[in-house]
Order: structure tokens, then C-alpha cells, then sequence
């Protein structure tokens, strides 16, 4: 069980990060596509991942739901601004936790960080709207700036009608406007 665990875990981060960087190229951020989700391999991340691989869906699940609260997602989600989660501070008048507005380029790999999720977890099963459903499900339970919220929701739902060829030539043109 935890040979294939181990091996199954591997290949599966494995596999999305390669899916990631490879929509990373269509999206023009080809470098920070190379970088993504280095973190999973590190043992906090890697070592959770093996015992609560389960193969179709994040194990980070498997281990909230034995726990109450996932340490290697708290690990990932504190590591990797292409998570809207990393985005949160202070607000300096409610003196609250609120979500900040993401740049860009980090949007731009969320949305090939969804798109491989969802062709990885969901296989043979995937369409064009799979990253679009998903997100929608959680829509209102989701604490995230609106402008992210927006902006995602507005290249998924193109990905959804479109396709993928159109929707990264959009997101290359969108990307040329970043600011570094």
C-alpha cells in the first residue's frame, strides 16, 4: 500500500506540473511554470501526499478529512502565490484578514493550475468546462479579492465557450500588459 501510494503520489504531482508548465508556455510565463509547485516535493508536502493519496483528488482533502485541517496545504498554501489563499492580510481599517488582489502573473498560472487539475483528476472525463464547473460549485464559499474572483471567472468561462487555443491567445495579450 504505501509502495504504491509513494509511487502513485510521485506520478500524479508529477504529471500536473508537467501539464502546468506546459500551459505556462501557451500563457507566456514559461519560467514561472518551470518553478510551480516545487513545494509538493518538499517532505512536509510529499510525505502527506503519499499517506493520503487517494488518486482522484488532492490528498490534501484526504488528510482534512482525518484531521479537521490539511499542514501540508497550510505548508503548499504559504509557499505558492499562484494560490488565491497566499493573497490575505491585514485590512488596515477593520483590522481583519481580507483577501488582496492577486497580480497577474500569478492569476495567469492559477488558471493553468486549474485547467491541469482538472484533466488530471478528472481523465477521460474532462471538457473544456470541467475547470469552470468546479470553480462555480465553490463559488460562495470562497474567500478571494472580486477582481481574482472576476478575472479567473472570466478566462474559465472563455475556456469553457472557446477553447483552449483562443483562451491563451487571449491570456499571451493580457499578459503583455503585466507589470513586473
Amino acid at each position: 500500500m504505501i509502495i504504491r501510494n509513494f509511487f502513485g503520489h510521485l506520478s500524479t504531482i508529477t504529471r500536473h506540473r508537467h501539464m502546468v508548465i506546459r500551459h505556462c508556455f501557451k500563457a507566456g510565463i514559461f519560467w514561472q511554470g518551470c518553478l510551480h509547485d516545487l513545494s509538493k516535493y518538499s517532505p512536509k508536502e510529499f510525505f502527506a501526499g503519499v499517506r493520503y493519496f487517494q488518486g482522484n483528488r488532492s490528498p490534501n482533502e484526504g488528510e482534512r478529512a482525518v484531521k479537521g485541517y490539511s499542514l501540508a496545504w497550510i505548508h503548499h498554501k504559504g509557499r505558492n502565490p499562484h494560490h488565491f489563499e497566499y493573497w490575505t492580510d491585514y485590512n488596515r481599517e477593520t483590522h481583519m484578514m481580507a483577501p488582496v488582489k492577486m497580480p497577474l502573473r500569478y492569476v495567469i498560472e492559477m488558471f493553468c493550475d486549474r485547467v491541469a487539475a482538472s484533466k488530471i483528476y478528472k481523465k477521460g472525463d474532462y471538457t473544456d468546462s470541467s475547470s469552470l464547473e468546479y470553480f462555480l460549485n465553490a463559488k460562495k464559499h470562497r474567500v478571494i479579492h472580486p477582481e481574482t474572483s472576476d478575472l479567473l471567472e472570466k478566462l474559465l468561462r472563455m475556456l469553457s465557450e472557446k477553447g483552449e487555443k483562443e483562451t491563451f491567445l487571449y491570456i499571451r495579450k493580457l499578459k503583455g500588459k503585466m507589470e513586473y
